[in-house]
């Protein structure tokens, strides 16, 4: 250990206090770049752990990385991050669970004690702390002073339990992905002490007040603060629900993944320039970008089989199209360095956002068979 912490050391990662960090030996230490900081406390295991310059583990307390990738200026104030992806300046505040399956985009946050799991925050979306989200997919706002928030207390209930086994068919949207990643949608506010059930959709605009547990799709445009429903009724074991609402939004969910994905694909890795050499800021970018689109397959799969799950269970069958995907409009030319991709949108055209929002909605359809 003191040699590959020294190994480190000589390479430029700054390791605070090497008697109180960890780095096993299935760790490559090629992808612990230089400029990383490891602050006391860290532990590093898995092959697929990335640490870019520029990024901090265990900044406010002790943090553990399984498998886990940081982009540059990523931070991990303390906790335990397994399979996620933060990119750049992304954050997860001090007691984080970050689990597979969860993606944080560019300056995305969490507070303290903030669960996730298959859950996507895309740029800008803030989480307040003690919150549980599993299986959800958020964005909304232009920036890091106008972004869509969960407050404080929230969670999403992503369980029923009708059938024999209960199901997670469950994902809800807060926004999408074939708008939520141009930026240019009004932001999302999901009012804290409270909690939304699964599946459901929140469209851009709305906000929920605090206090709550949200049953219902919330429009766009809406404030919505209501009762919770008064009920006691007879509870038939094995009770089913209907399949076609909840399929048809499973299907959104997925395709709207879908869509995320060719985005990543089509557009992002097309804009990294060619590597120059081993590490560098062209090798670290892409490093990055293909972690996150293989946690976008892993929710897929996820998704797909909970689905699938779902409807055997109520005696359905769908087919679900794979790679009939249209093609992307724009001729997207690798950039001179691995500039800001927030950049970059925001210096899009409209007539460019209108072409690539159009496309991504017909990406997300063409999942639907």
């Amino acid at each position: 250990m003191t040699r590959r912490l020294a190994d480190l050391a000589d390479r430029g990662v700054i390791v605070v206090d090497p008697r109180q960090t960890w780095v096993s030996d299935d760790v490559d230490l090629e992808r612990i770049c230089p400029g990383a900081v490891l602050h006391p406390g860290t532990r590093l295991t898995g092959p697929r752990t990335l640490v870019a310059p520029g990024a901090q583990v265990g900044v406010e307390g002790p943090a553990t990385l399984v498998d886990a990738v940081l982009a540059p200026g990523a931070q991990v104030d303390g906790g335990y991050v397994n399979g996620a992806v933060l990119l750049d300046r992304a954050r997860a505040g001090f007691g984080a669970h970050l689990r597979p399956g969860t993606l944080l985009e560019e300056e995305a946050s969490t507070a303290h004690a903030v669960g996730l799991k298959h859950t996507i925050l895309l740029a800008f979306v803030t989480l307040g702390s003690l919150i549980n989200f599993c299986d959800v997919l958020m964005a909304g706002g232009t920036s890091r002073k106008d972004h869509s928030e969960v407050g404080s207390g929230f969670i999403h209930f992503n369980y029923t339990p009708w059938g024999r086994h209960g199901d997670k068919a469950t994902p809800s949207l807060v926004g999408d992905v074939t708008r939520g990643v141009l930026l240019r949608s009004a932001r999302i506010f999901l009012g804290g002490a409270g909690g939304l059930v699964g599946p459901a959709t929140v469209g851009y605009g709305a906000i929920t007040g605090a206090g709550q547990v949200v049953r219902r799709d919330v429009p766009a445009q809406r404030l919505v603060l209501e009762p919770a429903p008064s009920l006691d009724v007879e509870l038939h074991p094995g009770r089913l629900d209907a399949a076609s609402r909840r399929r048809d939004q499973n299907v959104a969910y997925i395709g709207q993944l879908v869509a995320l994905r060719a985005w990543y694909r089509e557009i992002r890795l097309h804009r990294v320039p060619a590597s120059s050499g081993e590490q560098d800021a062209a090798w670290v970018h892409r490093a990055v970008l293909l972690a996150a689109i293989d946690t976008l397959d892993l929710c897929i799969e996820e998704r797909v089989a909970r689905l699938e799950s779902f409807l055997r269970e109520r005696g359905e069958t769908m087919a679900l199209r794979r790679g009939d995907e249209p093609p992307c409009p724009l001729q997207v030319e690798p950039a001179n360095d691995c500039a800001d991709h927030l950049d970059w949108v925001r210096a899009l055209s409209e007539g460019d956002v209108e072409r690539l929002r159009a496309w991504l909605e017909a990406v997300a359809q063409s999942v639907a068979g």
